[in-house]
This record gives structure tokens, C-alpha cells and sequence, in this order.
């Protein structure tokens, strides 16, 4: 501490001062007695002190050998993604607690009190978004659709920890009551055996639904899929169909084969006449990258020349988000804006990344040139990855997406909870989902 913290600001309270002299006016023996008690004092302190050490020394001495020897409880957290590509998934559980083991000893027994998931479901919420049972992550493709918005989400049927993941699906009326609907997709097929990760959904004007989303392969390979609803008059779009053309993409030259996911929703571009979308990734140098992708009709693809955007030293990005707010003053500024709306004066565009590196998510604003495929923050201090967060808790792989019937952009994110993988299982449950937010150029800012 610097003497800059030794001020004479005045406390909200005060003492009445002694009158003066009154210190000098206590009896000396006074002074002698209450110096002689406190010696004392000091003294049989030590006295315990050292009598407490000398017990304790010799109650570990009587321990026997096998408590000596014994191998403390491993504390590195499980790992569940980054083998396989992909983000830490798990909550944070130390490796031994799913089977009640220590390390180096099979026989040790779990926990003795006998939770069930009927005493933890006090835990389960009231308003947030979570299914029924088993782990969740990502929100995925989110959309207004003949009068239902539809959440689709990354799931595992099987159990309350990540793996398996396939598309979970709801709908709702008015993003507070749900209705659960069967599985959207599986992995099924050889381009995303390992998992159907996360997407976005992207409807052109003919009112086609076209979703593209990540697949894990086989053989761990990051490709990019498409999928469309196999009938587009069901208002609950209960059943989708992938394409034969899958997977449409497949890591470009410079890019790991576990580096190149989540799409995000296409925005048309009228100067070349395509549809745009982005993804992330990251360079030989650890600095996260986002690449575009064009298209006309959905089924060639094109990769665009350089980086929409680049940030040094913040690793993967995963989740990239892009869409445009309104700037300029008026009754737009307080709405939601068409993602295909174009750049302009009064019209900024935010990039949004979830951070593998530090699993949060940040956002910038700023100014997206189409000709030359760039993005570029309004205040390079304040970059993807180094300023601006979009929920300071725990909060991550968010996706936004426009209503059009509220003339709104809402956000979705996923709550990893902090519970133990082990509390998780007997729960029966992990994870819900963030309560949608609206973004707009005030809350942007």
C-alpha cells in the first residue's frame, strides 16, 4: 500500500477523543500490572502450541504403513473434447469420482450416501431452457418459423456427460414454455459419426430452411454439412433430411483437420449476387481466424480470398457469430436487423467468438467491407478475444439469431453449470440454456 491510501477522507462515523492528557493520567503500577498478565499470557500460548505439535507428531508416527504409502486422489480434471477436436466439455471432475475410486486402488468404495436423482431435483430450474434429462451444450440453429421458435441444441440421449452428441429439438410459442420434440438429427452417417456438432439455420427468400452445421467424422475430421427439413409445411419441422452432397465441405490447405467448425448463418451479398457465411479457426501461429465461404444455390461453394478477421494470440474460435446492428439514431437503433442487411453509414456489423483458449465469448463492432471480405473493430484495443463479453459468468458457444415477427435479434448461450461431473450423473442432468437476450445497438454498446 502507497501513501496514496493514507488520506483524511472522513469516516461515516466518529469516536469521541479522549480529553487530553487522559493517557498520561493512567497509574503506572496500572501500566506494570497489565505488562507483567500479558507475558504470561504469551507464555502459556507457547506452552499449548508446542504440547498440540508434540501429539500430533506422534499420532502420524502411529499411522500405519498402508496410509503412508497411499496415492493421494488425482485432481486433473477430466478431458472430454480436446482429444476429439473439440472444447472442453466437461463441468470440471476429477477423473476418480464417476467410479468413487482412487487413484491406484480399485476396491475403494463410492461415496456412502445414497443421492438420487428424486432428492436433486429441487436443482432443476423454473425458467431456463433444459430438456428433460442427460447432457447439453451449444444452441444450435435457432429460428422463427410459421409461428414457432424453434431451439435446437447439442445432446447426448444417453447420459449426463458430453459424448454422442446429436441435435436435441423444442419449440415454443414465446421462448418461455416449451414443448420437446424427438431428436432432429444423429450421427449416422460417416461425416459426422463422431458427433453432429454445432450449426446454423439460414432461410432464403423462397422460404426454403437450409442448415448447415459441423460434423466430426470417422476419423475426426471437421467437415461442414447441410441438411434441409424433409417437409417444410410442418410448422414444427419435425423431420430432416441430409444432403447426398455431404460432406459440401472439407478443411481447406492451412487449415487442422479439427480446426474448422460452426458455421454460421448465411447473409446474402447483392454485389456478386451470393450467399455468405463464416468459420472459425486458427492459424500456424495461434491466432484465431475466421474464413468465408460463398455460394449461389447451396451446392457449390466457394472459399473467399484472405481472412474476414484475425486476432493475434487468441487461439481457436470457435462459435463465430456475424450480423449487423443500426447505428444511426432513431427507431431502428432499438431493433433487431435482418442479418443479410447491408453495410453502410448508419449500419455496423458485430463479430462474435466463443474462445477455446479461455471458454468465454466476446464481441466487437465494426465495419464489414464485402469487396474486400474484412472486418475491422471500431477500436483495435477493444479486438475479438481482448475486450467487450457478452455475460461475464459462466456463459459460452452463444448464437443469435433475427425474428422477424418482433423485428428482434435474440441470444442464445450455454450455462455449463459448476457442478461436478459425478453431481451431474446423479442428478441426471447437465447444463440449460441462457434466457434469450435482445441485442441491439444499445445493449452492443
Amino acid at each position: 500500500m502507497d501513501d496514496r491510501h493514507l488520506d483524511s477522507t472522513p469516516l461515516p462515523f466518529s469516536y469521541a477523543p479522549l480529553p487530553p492528557g487522559a493517557a498520561a493520567s493512567v497509574p503506572a503500577k496500572w501500566r506494570r500490572t497489565n505488562t507483567r498478565l500479558l507475558s504470561l499470557a504469551a507464555v502459556a500460548f507457547c506452552l499449548l502450541a508446542l504440547a498440540a505439535f508434540l501429539s500430533s507428531d506422534r499420532r502420524n508416527a502411529r499411522q500405519p504403513d498402508s496410509y503412508a504409502t497411499s496415492s493421494p486422489v488425482a485432481s486433473r480434471p477430466v478431458s472430454r473434447g480436446p482429444s476429439d477436436g473439440v472444447s472442453e466439455k466437461a463441468s470440471g471432475a476429477f477423473p476418480t469420482l464417476l467410479s468413487g475410486t482412487t487413484a491406484g486402488d480399485s476396491t475403494a468404495t463410492p461415496p456412502p450416501y445414497p443421492w438420487t436423482n428424486d432428492m436433486l431435483q429441487w436443482q432443476r430450474t423454473g425458467f431456463h431452457f433444459q430438456p428433460s434429462r442427460n447432457w447439453m451444450n451449444d444452441p444450435n440453429g435457432p429460428l422463427w418459423y410459421k409461428g414457432w421458435y424453434h431451439l435446437f441444441y447439442q445432446y447426448n440421449p444417453d447420459s449426463a456427460v458430453w459424448g454422442n452428441i446429436t441435435w436435441g429439438h423444442a419449440v415454443s410459442r414465446d421462448l418461455v414454455h416449451w414443448e420437446h420434440l424427438p431428436l432432429a438429427m444423429v450421427p449416422d452417417r460417416w461425416y459426422d459419426r463422431l458427433g453432429v456438432w454445432t450449426g446454423s439455420a439460414t432461410i432464403i427468400p423462397t422460404g426454403q430452411i437450409i442448415m448447415l452445421y459441423t460434423g466430426s467424422t470417422n476419423e475426426s475430421v471437421q467437415v461442414q454439412n447441410m441438411a434441409v427439413p424433409a417437409d417444410p409445411s410442418d410448422p414444427l419441422l419435425k423431420t430432416w433430411v441430409k444432403s447426398d452432397s455431404n460432406p459440401v465441405l472439407a478443411p481447406p490447405p492451412g487449415i487442422g483437420r479439427k480446426d474448422f467448425r460452426d458455421p454460421t448463418t448465411a447473409w446474402y451479398d447483392p454485389s456478386d449476387d451470393t450467399w455468405k457465411f463464416a468459420i472459425g479457426s486458427k492459424d500456424g501461429s495461434h491466432a484465431g481466424i475466421v474464413i468465408v465461404y460463398r455460394t449461389r444455390d447451396f451446392v457449390r461453394f466457394e472459399l473467399v480470398p484472405g481472412l474476414l478477421h484475425r486476432a493475434p494470440g487468441t487461439g481457436m474460435w470457435e462459435c463465430v457469430d456475424f450480423f449487423p446492428v443500426a447505428v444511426a439514431e432513431g427507431p431502428e437503433a432499438a431493433e433487431g436487423m435482418e442479418t443479410s442487411a447491408v453495410a453502410g453509414p448508419g449500419v455496423k456489423h458485430v463479430l462474435k467468438a466463443s474462445m477455446d483458449d479461455d471458454r468465454h465469448d466476446y464481441y466487437a463492432i465494426g465495419t464489414y467491407d464485402a469487396a474486400t471480405n474484412t472486418w475491422r473493430p471500431e477500436d483495435e484495443r477493444m479486438d475479438v478475444g481482448f475486450g467487450l463479453r457478452y455475460d461475464w459468468g459462466k456463459f459460452y458457444a452463444s448464437k443469435a439469431f433475427y425474428d422477424p415477427a418482433r423485428r428482434r435479434r435474440v441470444l442464445w448461450g450455454w450455462i455449463g453449470e459448476t457442478d461436478s461431473e459425478r453431481a451431474d450423473v446423479l442428478k441426471g442432468w447437465a447444463s440449460v440454456q441462457m434466457a434469450g437476450y435482445t441485442l441491439d445497438s444499445r445493449t452492443a454498446k
